[in-house]
């Protein structure tokens, strides 16, 4: 159980720390609404990546006795997929520090707290980088693919936690945190950060007990 949600807090938290254009809207539509409509719009992102868990973690243990004869070549590609997502954000984040790279502007468009949830959900859910995201972990963990349904339960919990908590922190922030995050320098940290947390959970399949 304690393996399950250390698994899915880390999870949670590898996808949500990139700071990227939703954070930014994110911090805006706090700044400029309140408090209230800006944690509907944190949970709205958050119900996204506990949905994308979820369909992992189901999809895994459905798949788990098929993929089981070819496991370990599995798990290492599941781990390569990991590294270059975790890559791929490291050099975006990189690229984009370099070249002074300004967060996208918010357009004033003024919405209503239960309408800030289902943008963000929606927003979120196009977003194919976060299935990717989820599927190549879980599926890459026997230990979350094949575990019992109230572990796989908590794993997705723990995910939808994490990421919650940190969109509530974004939003919860105000218009200092948020620029704090969203400027360039918080931008590549966040994103550098989060790469080396997936590349962390990418090592953690190979070596599940190191």
């Amino acid at each position: 159980m304690t393996a399950a949600l250390v698994a899915g807090l880390l999870a949670g938290y590898g996808i949500a720390m990139p700071v990227g254009a939703v954070a930014t809207y994110l911090a805006a539509l706090t700044t400029r609404t309140s408090l209230k409509t800006g944690a509907f719009a944190a949970l709205g992102v958050a119900t996204a990546d506990g949905l994308y868990a979820l369909i992992a973690v189901v999809g895994g243990s459905t798949l788990t006795p098929l993929i089981e004869p070819v496991m370990l070549p599995f798990r290492w590609a599941s781990a390569a997929v990991l590294v270059a997502l975790a890559l791929r954000g490291g050099v975006s984040a990189l690229r984009a520090h370099r070249s002074g790279g300004a967060p996208p502007s918010d357009d004033g468009t003024p919405l209503s707290p239960l309408r800030a949830y289902a943008a963000l959900l929606a927003i979120t859910l196009m977003n194919p980088m976060t299935v990717v995201y989820f599927a190549a972990l879980v599926l890459g963990s026997e230990a979350v693919a094949a575990s019992a349904p109230a572990h796989r339960a908590v794993f997705v919990l723990a995910a939808f936690v994490a990421s919650a908590s940190w969109q509530l922190l974004v939003a919860g922030g105000g218009a200092l945190l948020g620029r704090a995050l969203t400027g360039n320098r918080g931008r590549l940290v966040t994103a550098l950060a989060s790469s080396t947390l997936i590349t962390v959970l990418a090592v953690r399949l190979l070596f599940p007990s190191s």
